[in-house]
C-alpha cells in the first residue's frame, strides 16, 4: 500500500496518493502495536508521504502536522533527517525559504557521514537545498550543490534524481540570465522524465515557459503554460497549477490581452491563499496589478489615482515578505501612473525607493527601472538625460541579447525595450530641425529595429534528436499532403505534425546559436555606401508615419499619412494580390479586383510616396519599413512602378549586406508538384550553361542544402508556405519532405544571392523591434546578401514570366533591385516580388 502511494505522489496524483496513505494508516493502526521498530518506522514513512500529498492539494499546515507527528516517534539520526528533509521541502513551496534552508544545513552533514550508504537521500536533499538557494538568490551555492547531485545521481543510476536535478539546473541557468543554457537543461531533463518520471514534464513545461518570457517570446510562452495546465490540474498539483497562471497572466500581459491576464491572475491569487502561501499569493497579486497599469498607461488620458495608490501599498506588502524584485516592479509601476497623472515630485520620491538591479534581476525588471528614469527626465524637461537612459538602457539589453542562443531567442528581447525606444525616437522626433535633426533621428532608429540581421551566424551544433525530428517532420508532412490529394483524413497526421514541431523549436532554441554582433552602422557609413542611391527610413510615433530620407550625404525628415489608414489600405490591397495570383481567371473578376488593387496602390501612393518625390528624386530606393509594410507590394505603387527597390529590415542589415559578389556557382533547383517547375529550371540552364541542376527525384532536401552550400546564386522553384505561428518554419516543399526556414542558416556559407520562386516566402513573421522572420528572413540572418521572393500569392505563369526576365538580366550583370524592377514592371500586381537585402 506504502509503495503504491508513494508512486502515486511521485506521479503527481496526490489525491490518489492521499486516499491509499490513509486507508494504509488505518490498517497499521489496525494491526497492533508500535512498539515493533518496523511499525514505527512503517508509520513515520508513510506520515512523510501524506505530509506530500497533503500539503500540495490541502493545507499546508496539516501537511506540517503529520510531520509534528512523525517527529515525536522513536526513530534514529538517518530518519529524523529524513522528517527533516520533508519539512524543508514543504516550507521551500510554501516560501518559508529561510527555515528550510536551516534545516537542509543541519541534515546534510549528518548524511554525508556516509555518502555511500546514504547515497539517496544526500542527492535528494543537495538538489532540494539548491531550489532554496535559488529562492534566496544564492545561484552559486545553487549550482555547487546541483553538480554534486548530479554527479551521485549518475554514479548510482539515481534516472529520476538526475531528471529533477538537470531540471533545477535549468532554473538556475534561468536565474542568472543564460537561456538558451536554461532550455539546454529543462530539455535534457524532458527526455529523461518521458522515460522515468513522465508526470513532472507539464512542470517542466511550465519552467520552459518561464525561460521563453524572460526572452521576450509570449507567443511561445503562452502554447507551453496552455500546454502544461490541463494536465497540472488534472492532478491538482495546486501550487503548479497557480504558479503557471501567473506565468500565463504575463504572457498575456506582453500579448495585450489584459482581460485575459487579470482572470488568470486573480484565479492564482485564490489558489495560493487557499495554500497558505502569502509570498505567492502577493505575486499573484502583481500581476493582476501589472496588466492594469499596463492598460490604463496604454490609453489617453490620465490613470485613476487609486491604482497609483495600489500599487504602492502592494510594494510595501512585497517588500515586508522580502521578494525585492516584484517591490521595485511594482514601485515603478506606480512612478509610471503617477508621472502620467502629472504628479511628478511624488513619483521622483517613489523612484529613489527602487534598489539598484542585482545580477538575478530579470532583464524586463531592469528595462523598466530605465523606462521610468527616462520619462522622470522628460516630465522635468531634461531629454539629454532621458536619452542618455534610453542609450545605457540598449546597452543593458544587448548584453541580454549577446547571450542568447537561436535566432528566435535573439528577436525575442526587443520587445523589453519597446517602450524605450518609443520614448527616445518620440523625443530625437520632436526636436529633429534640419539636417543633423534627421540625422540623429536616424541614428536613434537604428539602435531599436532589427538587431538580429548584426549577428554572425555560428557553424550548427549538430543534434541527433533534433536531426531525428526533422526528418520525422519531413515524413508526416508528406504523408498528410498526399492523404489530402487523395481525400482520405489528415487531422491526426496534422496533430503530430503541430507536436513534433513544438518539440523541433525547443530543440532550436540552443542547437542553433549565433555569433558575435556587428556595430550598428553610422550614419555616415550608410550615407557613403549608398552612392547615387537613396534610402528611406519609416518611422511610426503615435499615429503618424514619417520618413528619414538619406541622399547624397543629406538627412531629411519628411511627413507621411497616418499610421492606421496606410496599414488598413495595405492589408486590403494585398488581399487583392491574393485573389489575383491564379493563372485562369474570369476576365470580369480580373478587371473587378484590378481595378480594386489599383485605387488602393494609388492611394497608399499619395500617402507613402508623393511626399517624399523631391526627397528621392528618381533615384534607386532602399527602403526601410516599419513591420506591418513588409507585406506591401513597393514596385505595385505608381510613382515606384519599374525603379529599383530593395527592402531592408534596417540600414545597417543592408550596409553589412551590401559589398558586391560574385554570382558563381549557379544552383538550379526544381521540386516536385508545380506545373512546369522542372521545365522552367531547365529553361535557365540556358541562361546559366554551367548551372548545377537538381530537380527531379534527386530534389531532396539534403541535396538542396548541400547544393546550397556556397553557391552565389541559387533559384528555387518549389511550393512553399509562410507560417506566421512559428515562421522559422516556413517551408519549401521538396521530394522527401519540407525544407524548414530555419536549417538554411546552418549552412557554412549561404548562397549570396536567392531567387525564391514560391508563394509567399517573402512574407515575415514581424516581432518587436521590427525583428522580421520567414524563409526570406532566415536566409538573410544568415547570412545571404539578397533574397527575391514574392509576399502574396503568385500564379504559376506569371512566375515564370517573371522568373525568367529576371535571370537573362542578372546573367547579362544586372543588379538584383534593377533585373527585378525591369522584370516586374509589366505587371507588378501579378508579380507581387521585392528585392531584399542588398539589391
Amino acid at each position: 500500500m506504502h509503495s503504491r502511494a508513494a508512486d502515486a505522489s511521485g506521479n503527481l496524483h496526490n489525491a490518489v496518493a492521499l486516499r491509499l496513505l490513509n486507508r494504509a494508516l488505518k490498517l497499521l493502526d489496525a494491526a497492533g502495536s508500535l512498539d515493533e521498530p518496523e511499525h514505527v518506522e512503517l508509520r513515520v514513512r508513510l506520515l512523510i508521504s501524506l505530509s506530500v500529498a497533503e500539503a500540495e492539494i490541502g493545507s499546508t499546515e496539516t501537511g506540517l502536522a503529520h510531520l509534528d507527528d512523525a517527529a515525536t516517534l522513536p526513530v534514529g539520526d538517518l530518519l529524523r533527517a529524513v522528517i527533516d528533509a520533508q519539512r524543508a521541502l514543504v516550507l521551500c513551496r510554501v516560501g518559508r525559504f529561510a527555515e528550510a534552508l536551516e534545516l537542509f544545513d543541519a541534515m546534510i552533514p549528518v548524511l554525508d557521514r556516509d555518502p555511500e550508504a546514504n547515497a539517496l537521500p544526500l542527492a535528494r536533499n543537495l538538489m532540494n537545498r539548491a531550489l532554496v538557494h535559488m529562492s534566496l538568490n544564492q545561484p552559486a551555492a545553487a549550482l555547487s550543490d546541483l553538480r554534486r547531485c548530479i554527479d551521485l545521481a549518475t554514479h548510482h543510476g539515481f534516472d529520476r534524481i538526475e531528471a529533477k536535478a538537470r531540471h533545477n539546473l535549468g532554473d538556475q541557468s534561468q536565474l542568472v540570465g543564460d537561456i538558451p543554457e536554461a532550455l539546454r537543461h529543462y530539455e535534457q531533463a524532458a527526455r529523461l522524465y518521458e522515460s522515468v518520471s513522465p508526470g513532472w514534464l507539464p512542470r517542466l513545461r511550465l519552467d520552459q515557459g518561464r525561460a521563453l518570457l524572460t526572452a521576450g517570446l509570449a507567443e511561445e510562452a503562452a502554447r507551453h503554460l496552455d500546454e502544461a495546465l490541463p494536465e497540472l490540474r488534472r492532478s491538482r498539483a495546486i501550487q503548479d497549477v497557480a504558479e503557471a497562471e501567473v506565468a500565463r497572466a504575463a504572457a498575456a500581459i506582453l500579448e495585450r490581452d489584459f482581460s485575459l491576464a487579470r482572470k488568470v491572475a486573480t484565479e492564482a491569487r485564490r489558489r495560493f491563499l487557499r495554500r497558505g502561501n502569502e509570498r505567492w499569493a502577493e505575486v499573484a497579486a502583481l500581476a493582476r496589478l501589472r496588466a492594469n497599469a499596463t492598460e490604463a498607461l496604454e490609453e489617453t488620458g490620465r490613470p485613476n489615482r487609486g491604482l497609483a495608490r495600489e500599487l504602492g501599498e502592494h510594494a510595501t506588502r512585497l517588500a515586508e515578505l522580502g521578494l525585492r524584485d516584484e517591490a521595485a516592479v511594482a514601485r515603478l509601476l506606480a512612478v509610471r501612473v503617477h508621472l502620467r497623472r502629472g504628479a511628478v515630485d511624488v513619483a521622483e520620491e517613489l523612484l529613489g525607493q527602487v534598489p539598484k538591479p542585482r545580477r538575478t534581476t530579470p532583464v524586463d525588471h531592469v528595462m523598466l527601472l530605465r523606462l521610468c528614469r527616462a520619462e522622470l527626465a522628460v516630465a522635468r524637461g531634461n531629454s539629454r538625460s532621458a536619452l542618455a537612459q534610453a542609450r545605457a538602457g540598449f546597452a543593458e539589453l544587448s548584453q541580454v541579447r549577446d547571450r542568447m542562443g537561436g535566432l528566435d531567442l535573439v528577436c525575442g528581447t526587443a520587445v523589453h525595450g519597446q517602450e524605450l525606444g518609443r520614448v527616445a525616437v518620440g523625443l530625437v522626433l520632436g526636436g529633429a530641425r534640419g539636417n543633423a535633426g534627421a540625422r540623429r533621428v536616424f541614428a536613434w532608429q537604428e539602435r531599436t529595429r532589427a538587431q538580429v540581421y548584426r549577428y554572425e551566424p555560428l557553424p550548427e551544433i549538430a543534434d541527433p534528436v533534433l536531426a531525428r525530428l526533422i526528418t520525422e517532420m519531413r515524413h508526416v508532412q508528406r504523408i498528410a499532403q498526399q492523404n489530402r490529394l487523395e481525400g482520405k483524413p489528415a487531422g491526426a497526421l496534422e496533430q503530430r505534425y503541430v507536436r513534433l514541431q513544438r518539440e523541433a523549436s525547443r530543440l532550436g532554441w540552443y542547437t542553433s546559436p549565433w555569433g558575435r554582433p556587428r556595430p550598428v552602422a553610422t550614419p555616415e557609413e550608410v550615407a557613403e555606401a549608398l552612392g547615387e542611391r537613396a534610402l528611406v527610413s519609416v518611422i511610426a510615433h503615435e499615429d503618424r508615419l514619417s520618413a528619414v530620407v538619406v541622399r547624397d550625404g543629406r538627412f531629411r525628415l519628411v511627413e507621411l499619412g497616418p499610421l492606421a489608414e496606410t496599414v488598413e489600405i495595405t492589408k486590403q490591397l494585398h488581399a487583392d494580390l491574393n485573389v489575383l495570383a491564379p493563372d485562369h481567371l474570369p476576365a470580369p473578376l480580373v478587371e473587378a479586383v484590378t481595378r480594386s488593387a489599383e485605387k488602393r496602390a494609388g492611394m497608399l501612393d499619395r500617402l507613402l510616396v508623393a511626399p517624399l518625390a523631391d526627397a528621392i528624386g528618381d533615384r534607386e530606393l532602399v527602403i526601410v519599413p516599419l513591420g506591418p509594410l513588409y507585406a506591401l507590394p513597393w514596385a505595385a505603387l505608381p510613382s515606384l512602378r519599374g525603379r529599383p527597390l530593395s527592402i531592408a529590415p534596417s540600414a545597417t542589415a543592408w550596409h553589412n549586406a551590401v559589398e558586391r559578389v560574385e554570382s558563381e556557382p549557379v544552383v538550379l533547383v526544381g521540386g516536385p508538384g508545380v506545373p512546369g517547375a522542372i521545365g522552367e529550371v531547365r529553361e535557365l540552364r540556358a541562361v546559366y550553361p554551367k548551372a548545377r541542376l537538381v530537380d527531379g527525384p534527386s530534389a531532396t532536401s539534403d541535396a538542396v542544402l548541400a547544393a546550397l552550400d556556397g553557391s552565389g546564386l541559387a533559384h528555387l522553384v518549389a511550393h512553399g508556405a509562410h507560417e506566421p505561428g512559428n515562421a522559422l518554419f516556413s517551408r519549401l516543399d521538396l521530394v522527401d519532405g519540407p525544407l524548414f526556414a530555419h536549417e538554411t542558416t546552418r549552412l557554412k556559407r549561404p548562397p549570396e544571392r536567392v531567387v525564391l520562386a514560391a508563394c509567399e516566402l517573402a512574407m515575415s513573421h514581424i516581432r518587436p523591434g521590427e525583428e522580421a522572420l520567414g524563409f526570406a528572413g532566415a536566409l538573410l540572418a544568415g547570412g545571404s546578401r539578397t533574397v527575391v521572393g514574392a509576399i502574396a500569392r503568385v500564379g504559376d505563369h506569371a512566375a515564370a514570366e517573371a522568373m525568367t526576365e529576371l535571370h537573362r538580366r542578372l546573367a547579362d550583370g544586372t543588379s538584383p533591385a534593377l533585373a527585378l524592377a525591369e522584370a516586374t514592371a509589366a505587371d507588378p500586381l501579378r508579380r507581387p516580388f521585392l528585392c531584399l537585402g542588398a539589391g
